[in-house]
């Protein structure tokens, strides 16, 4: 049968398929748009399915703030054209138009929210048939809070997203803190959100770490104090190097040896313990002012120092960053 212009050209603007596709599919259909909507998106979903085993490193992020409701939501794809492709950015607008509507608090629920009489599943797999691209839905992510403020990066890759404890924070403000979470990627808003075991591991790590430093301060120490260069006892590949230019031999090297041993074990036996602890506390204080949003420090434009939370301090009395989110594409 014939198939007009304007019947192709409405399958389009339904599906987003190419001319060819939806002359074929209204073809196929006898004339009959919701069907050849339905061929369109089915022969879509079959394609989309062959790509499953390919790898969706690129995509986009957006994020959207609502009043006290935030959320970030990513697509990805494989290459970079058509993740700045106008058909992939328009699909995923109107994924995060309907989160925004319909406030979802998990991937799955996304994945199964209707939009224009298909889910964002196959909203997905469809384009993925038409681009010949693997596509996914990526992250997602969302905040509630009093007031909440989204951010997004100029590359479409990163967005950020926060939640506050006072209503009607003041725009340029909030602005400032969802750039803070860009560019320094804090794991949590407050030291609290932080879990005992995580708290618990970095203690460790920090004890090891010091009390490594504490012995190998020790060895170097009586190395130099022997006669020895540090640097050339370090590893068998130095005492090798050392002993093949002459500058130990292998007598110095034994002897070097033994005495690191011995120091070693001296040093590990007589550490003073409330040190190691005063060290490992220190350490484990610059991990919170490095992973806690409202302890990092914030650039204020000024010679002022301050953290995010006397920022916050001087904005409004009692005013706290309380959630936070980041989705970056690229690798941090």
């Amino acid at each position: 049968m014939a198939v007009t212009i304007a019947d192709i050209q409405k399958l389009r603007k339904l599906t987003n398929a190419g001319l060819v596709d939806c002359k074929k599919a209204l073809i196929e259909a006898e004339g009959d748009m919701d069907k050849a909507v339905e061929i369109v998106r089915k022969r879509g979903l079959a394609i989309a399915a062959k790509r499953e085993d390919r790898d969706a490193a690129e995509g986009r992020a957006v994020a959207m703030a609502c009043g006290n409701f935030a959320a970030i939501v990513a697509v990805k794809c494989e290459t970079e054209p058509v993740a700045n492709n106008e058909k992939f950015g328009t699909l995923v607008n109107n994924i995060l138009n309907a989160v925004m509507e319909q406030k979802p608090k998990t991937t799955d629920e996304v994945k199964a929210i209707v939009i224009d009489g298909a889910t964002v599943e196959e909203q997905i797999k469809g384009l993925s048939g038409i681009t010949g691209e693997k596509m996914e839905l990526g992250d997602y992510a969302f905040v509630e809070g009093a007031t909440t403020v989204a951010y997004n990066h100029f590359n479409k890759k990163l967005s950020t997203i926060v939640a506050f404890n006072e209503e009607n924070v003041d725009e340029e403000v909030a602005k400032n803190i969802a750039m803070q979470v860009a560019s320094m990627n804090p794991m949590v808003a407050t030291r609290d959100q932080i879990s005992q075991a995580t708290i618990d591991e970095e203690y460790s790590v920090a004890v090891e770490k010091t009390k490594a430093e504490q012995v190998q301060k020790a060895v170097d120490n009586a190395l130099k104090k022997a006669g020895f260069n540090p640097y050339y006892c370090a590893t068998e590949e130095h005492r090798d190097e050392a002993l093949r230019k002459g500058y130990m031999t292998q007598e110095d090297i034994d002897k070097a040896l033994k005495l690191m041993n011995d120091t070693a074990e001296q040093k590990k036996a007589t550490m003073p313990e409330q040190m190691i602890q005063n060290i490992a506390n220190g350490r484990l204080n610059k991990f919170f002012q490095e992973n806690v949003l409202m302890e990092q420090e914030f650039d204020s434009g000024t010679n002022e120092k301050m953290t995010v939370a006397q920022y916050l301090e001087k904005v409004s009395k009692g005013l706290k960053a309380t959630a936070l989110k980041r989705v970056n594409l690229n690798a941090d």
